[in-house]
């Protein structure tokens, strides 16, 4: 997901967007995605003490054998 903001791609309304925020009509930073959906912020929440939470859990040794096959299937060579 882009951390940019998202303006109109249209050069029109652009432009009016640009006046609109130089007059004051509108506002700089356009609204995130999870400022409309709560369910979206609770759930990046959630994401976000999930592998904390999972990493504090498994000892280290199960931590280790994870990263390696992690490891093993991204420099994988791929057949095609």
């Amino acid at each position: 997901m882009s951390k940019s903001p998202t303006r109109p791609r249209d050069p029109n309304q652009l432009a009016k967007l640009v006046i609109d925020i130089a007059i004051g009509e509108a506002k700089d930073s356009p609204k995130q995605a999870s400022e409309d959906n709560p369910m979206a912020s609770l759930g990046r929440i959630g994401g976000l003490k999930g592998g904390r939470a999972r990493a504090e859990k498994l000892p280290a040794e199960k931590r280790v054998d994870i990263a390696r096959q992690a490891a093993a299937a991204r420099w994988r060579k791929d057949d095609g």
